[in-house]
């Protein structure tokens, strides 16, 4: 199987600031591979650099079987990219955004409109709209139309759907996995865990180090010990006193509850008695399925 991005020992810094720390991995083609991670964990760096618009201070990256550097000219005509923030032009028509960018790329709109079709037919009866005036949702679908108008065979998404609603991103999603007909390999941030789900494979990244790089299922799997989900109202107060219980590992907010892990790995019926008597009634206490954040939170404390 062709590898589209081989990346290896990336390091960068701006200043005295440790962007990114010996960075390896590699993308097949037609993969959809997610990078999860907190805000300042190098990401959008990456993303930058594997788009050739950073170099690299140490490390080696080809992209396409080209060479980021050298070869920049030519992997600029083959990437699509669609930064975090809206990048087009606000005060320019939905149309005249699409037909600038395939100006740019010299190609025509109607040359790979069936590449755009499914996506642009959403917002194709607002196409004199200014950019500006679309909706969060609307203006994705723009960016991601703008990004695929030259038919790329690398597209890069960096945390597409942040602030947009969920049928939206479940719509976008969509959208992305029957990109892969046309064999075009995706690379994309999230911050979403039902999108990483998504996913061929995923780099969970934090403080410019890559901590693991599965497929999201084996990752998941991966979690050393048996998780315990605790429900009670007051949930902060709950936090504190699950982590004041020395029987306890870790314990961290999850949605309306708290994870919790003990020492022994199996649940310490003394605990109700630990919750009571601090003040907390009618805990719920169960077994549960660890997620991808899970096994995140894990890596970190054990780094």
């Amino acid at each position: 199987m062709q590898k589209i991005i081989e990346a290896s020992d990336i390091n960068m810094s701006f200043g005295d600031v440790k962007a990114l720390r010996n960075i390896s991995f590699d993308v097949n083609e037609s993969d959809i591979f997610g990078f999860i991670g907190p805000d300042g964990a190098g990401k959008t760096t990456l993303f930058r650099i594997i788009a050739t618009l950073l170099i690299p201070d140490e490390g080696e990256l080809k992209v396409l079987g080209l060479d980021s550097v050298s070869d920049y000219k030519e992997l600029r005509k083959n990437i699509g990219y669609m930064p975090g923030r809206f990048s087009l032009y606000q005060d320019l028509s939905v149309e005249e955004n699409l037909n600038f960018y395939a100006t740019v790329f010299g190609t025509t709109v109607s040359e790979n409109y069936d590449l755009i079709a499914e996506i642009y037919s959403h917002i194709e009866p607002f196409k004199k709209r200014l950019a500006g005036k679309l909706s969060g949702g609307m203006k994705q679908k723009l960016a991601l139309s703008c990004a695929l108008i030259h038919k790329p065979k690398l597209l890069i998404l960096d945390e597409p759907t942040t602030g947009v609603d969920a049928v939206s991103r479940v719509e976008f999603w969509e959208m992305l996995r029957k990109l892969k007909e046309y064999n075009i390999t995706i690379i994309v941030s999230t911050p979403y865990m039902d999108e990483a789900m998504r996913c061929n494979r995923v780099a969970l990244i934090q403080n410019g180090s890559i901590l693991s790089i599965d497929d999201p299922q084996k990752i998941k799997e991966g979690f050393s010990r048996k998780l315990f989900s605790v429900r009670a109202p007051e949930k902060f107060k709950l936090i504190n006193v699950l982590r004041d219980y020395p029987g306890i590992v870790t314990a961290y907010p999850f949605g309306d509850s708290v994870h919790i892990t003990f020492h022994t790995d199996k649940l310490d019926m003394t605990l109700y008695d630990h919750l009571k008597k601090s003040g907390i009634e009618n805990a719920v206490i169960t077994e549960t399925d660890p997620g991808i954040e899970d096994r995140f939170l894990e890596l970190m404390l054990n780094e």
